[in-house]
């Protein structure tokens, strides 16, 4: 049976926003929203990354409750 093929759950530019973040994360210039502390943990970044593209409209699935 053929795999079915489905639309993308992430656009492009969501993916640029995360792969932003990550490269800000590595160099040690990604700092939080509220706290503005230095960012170090993975998920944390992507979360960042996530959430700019969310609010520049890009097409992200919605946050899980």
């Amino acid at each position: 049976m053929a795999k079915k093929k489905g639309k993308r759950k992430y656009g492009e530019k969501a993916s640029q926003k995360v792969e932003r973040a990550m490269h800000e994360r590595k160099r040690g210039t990604l700092k939080s929203g509220g706290s503005g502390k230095t960012v170090k943990s993975r998920k944390q970044a992507i979360a960042i990354g996530l959430s700019e593209a969310r609010r520049s409209g890009a097409k992200v699935p919605k946050k899980r409750k």
